[in-house]
């Protein structure tokens, strides 16, 4: 029987209606030879899901907490209870899709259940489909898990042939094998049993003051009590527009991506008529890959650390929060552990989506480090991806809201667009769209900058690509 972890056992404990402990990315495929229905999802997934076991467990707790639950086979598995079918309203528009995604991930996981939903969503316009993929941050670790996208979206157009997998759940222990085991592992390993209470207490205490300061923090408009709904919107830019800003003004492409989302959150506020001085700032946390102590690739190929950046909101001049932006994320660069967006792109399969996944859980686990929004981003394939034979053309990571913060940014660069998925509390933040138009206003603001030193007229406003 394999445990689940100390911060896995802590997003099963966490769950609840108002923050559900889980991650989502959508996907939209185009049209191929032969379009992406339901059954042939259900044959594809039926052939790789022995590629992630997890995917057929569920967590069952130790009676009386002798120890943390653990993953056991479901032997009631059903894969119509995972794979669903929606569709959009005609004419498919954007936001009616957008209104769907906000209500999918929005509904809770039935932790009952393997952790985990795919949808498959019908209806978008020039017979496009979506797939919306949801995990509980209990079930994908980077490490023992993948997420699903990573095994099912592949690099070539042709179909893999997988070896069949025969499934037979093993029985689940009774309750009394379940204690025993727990006491038992307790006895031998009693340092990692003391280590887990000191954990599980330090947790507690950090919390408790955590818990009051929110109740009592000033007003903010990152900052909110969550509700049970959610908001989702998306935004996609072209990748050369960020290369043109980095080299003309240094940094990275990842600078200027944070540097935009820093001039979207003031234009936005700007709208909503919020105060912004030149002092207004907001904490955010970043997860950065690393590489190991010895240089040589773990899991993924890098590891997830959180990094605090103030994102210098008050800040009027664009090219000014790009230097203060870039000058903040410098000593990373310069400690020689940063990974190069190009090697996490150069992966073998998919492993955006699972990134994504351990940028959250990095996140949530570091919650009581002050931070007021989270924002991750991952740098994807250079070459396109495919589905059962259909073309990936879009790709939006919908990170999880926890704590008081009522947004959450992820960022992915997939083939030569930029893809930015905010996820937004629905009461607090029911104006999400006026915040992906704000920082796409925010990137044309720098690319304009760029035009002005070579003496050309501003061009003209450039459209987000349309789902």
């Amino acid at each position: 029987m394999q445990r689940l972890s100390p911060l896995d056992a802590m997003f099963l404990q966490q769950d609840s209606p108002s923050v559900p402990r889980q991650i989502a990315s959508l996907a939209i495929l185009e049209p191929g030879p032969q379009p992406l229905d339901y059954d042939r999802l259900i044959h594809v997934i039926n052939e790789r899901i022995a590629l992630v076991p997890r995917y057929r467990q569920v967590p069952r707790a130790v009676p009386g907490g002798f120890g943390p639950p653990v993953w056991v086979d479901d032997e009631n598995f059903d894969i119509s209870l995972h794979v669903r079918r929606s569709a959009l309203p005609r004419p498919g528009t954007t936001g009616s899709l957008h209104e769907l995604v906000g209500r999918l991930i929005a509904r809770r996981l039935d932790l009952d259940r393997p952790l985990w939903e795919l949808y498959l969503i019908e209806g978008l316009t020039d017979g496009r489909v979506a797939l919306l993929f949801k995990a509980h941050q209990a079930l994908v670790d980077g490490s023992e898990t993948v997420d699903l996208a990573q095994v099912l979206l592949e690099e070539a157009a042709h179909d893999r042939d997988i070896p069949h997998d025969d499934w037979n759940p093993r029985s689940e222990p009774n309750a009394a094998a379940l204690v025993a085991d727990s006491v038992n592992r307790n006895i031998r390993h009693p340092g990692e049993a003391l280590r887990i209470a000191e954990r599980n207490l330090g947790r507690l205490t950090r919390r408790l003051p955590l818990i009051g300061s929110d109740a009592q923090a000033p007003h903010s408009v990152l900052s909110a009590e969550l509700s049970r709904h959610r908001k989702f919107a998306s935004l996609a830019a072209s990748l050369d527009d960020f290369r043109m800003v980095r080299d003309a003004h240094g940094g990275t492409v990842n600078d200027v991506i944070l540097a935009a989302i820093t001039g979207g959150i003031r234009g936005w506020m700007l709208t909503r008529a919020e105060p912004v001085t030149a002092k207004t700032r907001f904490r955010a946390m970043v997860p950065m890959s690393v590489v190991a102590d010895d240089g040589l690739p773990t899991s993924l190929g890098s590891k997830v650390r959180g990094h605090l950046l103030s994102l210098p909101v008050g800040e009027s001049n664009p090219v000014v929060r790009l230097h203060q932006v870039s000058y903040a994320l410098k000593d990373h660069r310069e400690t020689g552990s940063a990974v190069a967006a190009n090697k996490l792109a150069d992966l073998p399969g998919f492993a955006t989506s699972t990134f994504h996944a351990v940028g959250a859980r990095v996140a949530s686990a570091e919650e009581n480090r002050g931070h007021q929004i989270v924002i991750t981003n991952v740098p994807g394939p250079k070459d396109p991806v495919y589905m059962a034979g259909d073309v990936v053309s879009e790709v939006y990571p919908c990170i999880p809201l926890s704590g008081n913060r009522a947004v959450a940014i992820g960022v992915t660069s997939y083939t030569s667009k930029v893809f930015f998925g905010i996820v937004a509390d629905r009461d607090a933040v029911p104006d999400v769209d006026v915040l992906a138009q704000c920082i796409e206003d925010a990137l044309l603001e720098l690319v304009e900058t760029i035009d002005k030193r070579r003496g050309h007229a501003p061009r003209g406003r450039q459209r987000p690509a349309k789902t």
